[in-house]
Order: C-alpha cells, then structure tokens, then sequence
C-alpha cells in the first residue's frame, strides 16, 4: 500500500470530478464577484464620489467580512456539510451583487460588498472540504491548486467580461447581469451536489454546543502546521490580492502612466501566470512534500524584489519589461498561498479540515484587508505618492517570514510523528 493511501481513501474518479466541478463553479463565480470592484475602482470612486480611502473601504469590509467569517464557516463544514454551505453562499453573494447594481448611495454600496464578502467566505474552504471527501489523499494539493486555479478563472472573467460590459453596458446592467450567474450555480448545487461519496459517509457528530466548538479551536489552533499554514497564506497571498481587488489598475494608470487598456492587460498577465504557476506548483507539492517551504518562501523574496525594483526605479516610470516582469511574479502568489493549505491539511484529522482551513484561510486575507487600507490612508496623506504607499508590503512580508521560520521545525517534526502514526494503524488494518 502507498505510504500515502489511509484505508479509508476516497475513491476519486469521473463522479468526483463531476460533484466537485459543481462546487469549484461556484467558487468561480464568487471570485468574478469577489474581484469585481477591480475594475470598477476608478468608476465606483466616480459614481459615489469618493477619495482613495473611502474606495478602500469597499474592499477592507469586504474582506473584513470574509476573513472573520473563516472560523465559522469551517466550523459550519464541518457540523452541516458543504451542500448546505455551499448553497447559503451563492444566495448570500449574489444578493450582494444584485445590491451593488442598483446601489443609489455610497451605505448602501458597503452593506451590499460585505453581503457579498459574506456568501463568499463560505465557498473556498466547502470546495477543500469537497475535494477531501471525493478524492484520494495524496491528490490533496493538486485539487487544491486546481480550486485555486480556477478562482483565477473568474478573476479574468472579471478583468476581460465585466470590464468590458461595465465601459459598454453601464454599472447597472453589468453587475445586475453578471448575478445571474450566482442563480445558475444555486440551482446546479440544490439538484446535483453530494457531500461525499456513497459508502464514505462521516461518522455523525453529536451535537455539543459552544464546548465543542472551543475544543475544535483550540484543538486546530495547537497543531503547528496549522498556525505554519496560516503564515504561508498571510505573507505569500496579499501582494496579488491587493493589486488585483483594488490597487493595481490605478496604479498602472496614475502612477505608471499607461492606458486603461494597457493596465488592464497587465492584470490578465496576472491571471494568467497565476493560473500556470498553479499547476506547476501543485505537480511538484504533489510528488515532493520537501519543496513546500523553499517554494512558499521563494516565491515571498522574488515578489518583494520585483516590487523594490519597480517602486525604486529611477526614472518617472518604470519600463514595460519591468512591470511585465512583476506582475508576471505576481502571478506566483496565489499558487504559492495554497501551500499553506498543504501544511495545515496533514496536521488535522479528517472531523478537523474544515476548521483548519478556516484558521489558515484568515491569514492572507487579514494582510490583504491590512495593506488595502494602509495603501489608502498613505495615498491620501501623501498626496498619491505610490512608491510610499505600497512599501507597507514589506513590512507585512517581513513579519509573516518571521513567523514562517519560527514554526517550520516544530511543525515538520509533528507532521512526522502524525506521519509514523498513520503508517502503524495502516499495518494493523486487516485486509
């Protein structure tokens, strides 16, 4: 038997790739919500007559929304299943989106982007959920980069559909039309979506009140993978995050010069090197465990000197190749964020996934609400001086690297000892 293969393994194959491609679609559709206001900053500061800090605001709740809620929805997955969740999530986010279509005031846009932070915080952590269920362990960090990487997708259905339809359609109809797409997935979870495979069932949990969540917790919480994961998550996700959700087309306009066009081309490099990147790095986590950290953590210095490069560069702007080159390394954040799942997953037994995601999910999205809105205050109080407001990166990569090498020892002799145990309950397992 692989060293790799519990006894329980799920079994993987055509059904799971078609029950799980129901549950990442409406992942794809909460990112295209998610990263809407990316290419709307500009517009959105337009209609609701807003400064850079105020525009922050939108993206901060929103993520302050998601980033809160990742606990409980874990928690959620684990007690109700990810039908369910998956469910109230594409209502929740697509009421979001329909509120900001024909949002009249600036309140009102706010409650409707933390609505829809809302439904989407309950959609990435039921789809790793779903990817444990339906398929085979060691499949684990390649279904994740796969559910990453199709969260790309719908950040470039973002940047070229609705960037196209806002500029030829209107606000309005662009956002109200893009939500039909939150019913579709809706409709697609209630007929088809199964929690796990037939003959794989979860062993039913009693129900235990505010104790057993504490002990979920707490539990999670005391396993140094996870807290590993969860700085992986913060200190590798947020530079893309933020270039993406808000930061990184006014950027290119104001303070690099180009055209809307040309920025907006230079997002979908973004995407599009994410999405790459992506499957390389879930091949190679997938065969070599050891390739973790040095990815995780290479992928952290090549960003902070492509940034350092592009905000220290001597002339008014900074050449093409250059922010090419950047935004190209951009790319490598999310896949590289998805290694903090691959730390927290083998710390965690199966009843504890959900929580455990959660807590590692919080990481890069706490720094990317962090930096959204230091960038914010620093344009204001600096009268849009870029190279100052985005040097606030640095110092969040140099606190997550921090507590990066702080935990990598403890967690790697754990995730050992978790490692030898299964091996000897695997021996003891009859045939």
């Amino acid at each position: 038997m692989n060293s790799t293969t519990l006894p329980d393994d799920r079994p993987g194959g055509r059904r799971a790739l078609a029950v799980w491609g129901i549950g990442v679609s409406v992942y794809f559709v909460a990112v295209i919500f998610r990263t809407s206001l990316g290419v709307a900053g500009l517009d959105a500061a337009d209609r609701f007559h807003v400064n850079a800090s105020a525009l922050s605001t939108f993206s901060i709740l929103q993520l302050l929304v998601y980033a809160g809620m990742q606990i409980p929805v874990g928690l959620l997955v684990d007690r109700l299943g990810t039908k369910k969740v998956l469910a109230l999530g594409a209502v929740l986010f697509t009421a979001g989106q329909l509120g900001f279509a024909f949002s009249p005031s600036y309140g009102m846009a706010l409650a409707s982007r933390a609505l829809l932070g809302c439904g989407d915080a309950l959609t990435f952590i039921s789809v790793l959920r779903l990817g444990t269920r339906w398929f085979p362990a060691r499949r684990g960090p390649l279904v994740a980069q796969f559910a990453g990487l199709v969260g790309m997708a719908g950040n470039l259905v973002s940047t070229l559909v609705l960037a196209r339809l806002l500029h030829g359609i209107g606000w309005t109809p662009a956002f109200a039309g893009s939500a039909v797409a939150g019913a579709v997935v809706f409709v697609l979870v209630l007929l088809f979506l199964k929690d796990h495979p037939e003959g794989h069932e979860p062993e039913p949990l009693p129900h235990q009140g505010a104790a057993y969540v504490r002990r979920q917790i707490a539990a999670a919480w005391r396993e140094p993978g996870t807290r590993l994961g969860l700085w992986v998550h913060f200190t590798t996700q947020f530079p893309a995050m933020v270039f993406l959700l808000l930061w990184g087309l006014p950027f290119l306009v104001e303070a690099q010069g180009l055209s809307r066009a040309t920025a907006g081309e230079l997002l979908t490099l973004v995407v599009l090197s994410n999405m790459v990147v992506g499957l390389v790095y879930g091949q190679i986590v997938a065969r070599h465990h050891g390739a973790r950290l040095p990815l995780a953590l290479g992928t952290v210095g090549t960003t902070a000197a492509l940034w350092a490069a592009t905000l220290a560069y001597p002339g008014p702007h900074a050449p093409m190749w250059l922010l090419i080159v950047l935004c190209s390394v951009l790319g490598a954040c999310g896949p590289a964020s998805m290694i903090g799942f691959d730390f927290a997953r083998p710390a965690n037994p199966p009843e504890r996934q959900g929580t455990a995601s959660g807590i590692t999910n919080m990481g890069g999205f706490v720094a990317s609400m962090t930096t959204l809105f230091a960038v914010g205050v620093l344009l204001d109080a600096t009268g849009d001086d870029y190279t100052v407001a985005f040097s606030v990166v640095f110092v969040l990569q140099t606190l997550g690297v921090t507590q990066i090498l702080r935990l990598r020892k403890q967690a790697a002799r754990r995730e050992r000892e978790r490692l030898v145990a299964s091996r000897v309950e695997t021996v003891h397992v009859p045939a």
